[in-house]
């Protein structure tokens, strides 16, 4: 099922509080980044929308950061296995093909999600768009062995271009 889309006219001349509902999704269970972004309107276009709310996020610090990566469901975790996803995490999920995982993949991916949760105390991030599982899994594989700052870093860019995706899905281009 495809979401509502708006026109950027639309968001920018729509009340603060229903443009943050409208909002809340592009940044998983966070609606603060587009609360600070309804007060910044109006937007030229999608681009400074997107940059906008990504450097919300930039500057909140690390306590609010790591409050957003971890509102983040694992890949293929429990709360996919119980149907606990936001409608963009299941469709972003289904596409990449994770619903189809055979047990082998469902368990190296389990396995992966709990080393890298262990490692760094929160969830593994990818923009799923445009992997299929065999990719995500050796993206998985290859980061599970970053540091910390390294990963803190990448999965705050894998969130930004998530936004860009749901961004792009929502607005009326």
């Amino acid at each position: 099922m495809k979401a509502m889309q708006y026109t950027l006219d639309q968001l920018n001349s729509m009340p603060a509080d229903t443009f943050v509902t409208v909002l809340a999704g592009i940044f998983e269970h966070s609606p603060w980044v587009a609360e600070i972004a309804a007060a910044k309107r109006p937007f030229a276009d999608i681009d400074s929308l997107h940059a906008t709310m990504s450097q919300a996020v930039e500057t909140a610090g690390e306590e609010k950061q790591l409050a957003l990566i971890n509102a983040h469901p694992e890949l293929a975790g429990k709360a996919a296995v119980r149907g606990e996803l936001t409608a963009e995490s299941t469709r972003e999920q289904s596409g990449a093909g994770l619903d189809l995982c055979t047990q082998e993949e469902f368990d190296r991916l389990q396995s992966l999600n709990q080393q890298y949760g262990q490692k760094f105390g929160f969830p593994f991030i990818l923009a799923v768009r445009g992997y299929d599982r065999h990719g995500i899994i050796a993206n998985f594989e290859k980061r599970v062995r970053h540091e910390r700052a390294e990963e803190l870093r990448a999965s705050l860019d894998q969130i930004y271009r998530i936004a860009r995706f749901r961004l792009d899905d929502l607005i009326q281009h």
